[in-house]
């Protein structure tokens, strides 16, 4: 068997909240629950549960996958968190897809639940971050960002602009997207952009993912089994890639390459599709600049040309590149183990995205970056093509 032989038959989504009112375990529940009821699966056929997850949220246990089989009341042959950062998702379809194929389960329950802003836990003490940037006053991932952006705009220059339509394009499908923050359900404009206050220059608030709580999750099982239970609206897994520490052994780099130069390539060839074959495009967004960034790294324009790509595409649900089309994590919010993009692509695919349905969903390339390292670009840097059944 391999990646392909593999199906998404269903997804959940809670709605994005600033704070929930609900516990992670509750979450996971309701997120189960929907994905029985909408496959008429039996709780007793999922052998597998695969969590992505952040260390400071829900239960912020090195157990924590067990302790959630526990708490939900499954007995299951594969049980694995991924922690990959942002990462994580895309990363669970590929680990949940192995896993099946190796024989360890046959049905898997792939969660994204976490509640971090309801248990407010800042303590970083022992971190990473505590101990390499936070002494040098590059206070989290703001900072981080704020320097990758002049090191981009001194060797390329930079219009801030360009960067204000992709965060106008995104807020526009979130005011489209029910399930995003209602916090930010609220139209922008490129000025509005501009305008807002800084964080950590050229960072703006505009361009920063706001954290939140919500959960959502996805079923996965064998194509030929999917097929004997009659499910039909399948969303296949055709390319993935992931890279860690790109270029870690080198002392001097360029902050402005990441690992998606390298995943980018392998996914898609895995796939079989160029760039050029791409119909929807789903990356990870933690700052605006991260989405010019992986434009440029996949091989939609040349280093650099990033800018001028943005100037003459439009990325609406209804352009030649629909990006992002839920809103994102910047304009819905930063929640669920950062896999709402990932539904959405899955929900796309379906044809299940109302007013904002893509035209063209032939595919759909979903993207994940990890944590912030010390000295370098993104630390972990992930592909995924979907394709319809």
């Amino acid at each position: 068997m391999a990646l392909r032989d593999n199906a998404i038959v269903a997804y959940a989504e809670t709605k994005v909240m600033e704070k929930s009112d609900r516990d992670v375990f509750v979450l996971a529940g309701e997120m189960l629950e929907a994905l029985l009821d909408e496959t008429g699966t039996d709780k007793n056929e999922i052998d597998g549960l695969v969590m992505a997850g952040l260390t400071g949220t829900g239960a912020a246990n090195p157990f924590w996958a067990q302790t959630t089989a526990d708490v939900l009341g499954l007995e299951v042959g594969f049980c694995e968190q991924v922690h990959t950062g942002g990462c994580s998702a895309a990363g669970c379809v590929a680990r949940a897809a192995a896993a099946i194929d190796y024989g360890m389960c046959e049905v898997a329950f792939l969660l994204f639940a976490d509640t971090h802003v309801l248990e407010d836990r800042t303590d970083h003490s022992h971190s990473y971050r505590r101990e390499w940037t936070d002494p040098y006053g590059l206070m989290g991932p703001p900072g981080a960002f704020g320097l990758l952006s002049r090191a981009y705009e001194a060797k390329y220059g930079l219009d801030y602009r360009m960067l204000g339509k992709l965060a106008v394009t995104q807020r526009n499908h979130a005011l489209m997207n029910e399930n995003a923050c209602e916090k930010l359900r609220v139209p922008i404009t490129i000025d509005d952009y501009m305008n807002s206050r800084m964080i950590a220059d050229p960072i703006r608030l505009l361009d920063c993912v706001m954290r939140a709580d919500g959960a959502a999750g996805l079923m996965m099982m064998s194509r030929k089994r999917a097929r004997e239970k009659g499910l039909t609206k399948c969303i296949i897994p055709i390319g993935y890639a992931e890279r860690t520490n790109f270029k870690g052994g080198e002392n001097l780099v360029d902050v402005t390459k990441s690992g998606h130069e390298i995943c980018g390539r392998k996914a898609l060839g895995a796939a079989g599709l160029g760039i050029n074959d791409i119909a929807s495009f789903h990356p990870y967004d933690d700052f605006i600049i991260a989405i010019m960034l992986q434009l440029e790294a996949f091989g939609f324009c040349r280093p650099g040309e990033g800018v001028r790509f943005i100037r003459d595409h439009d990325f609406s649900y209804s352009g030649d590149l629909p990006l992002n089309t839920g809103g994102g994590q910047i304009s819905a919010g930063q929640a669920a183990c950062s896999s709402h993009n990932l539904v959405e692509a899955v929900r796309q695919l379906r044809g299940e995205g109302g007013k904002r349905q893509v035209m063209d969903t032939r595919n759909a390339l979903v993207t994940g970056i990890g944590w912030i390292n010390y000295g370098r670009n993104w630390g972990s840097s992930a592909a995924l093509v979907l394709v319809p059944e």
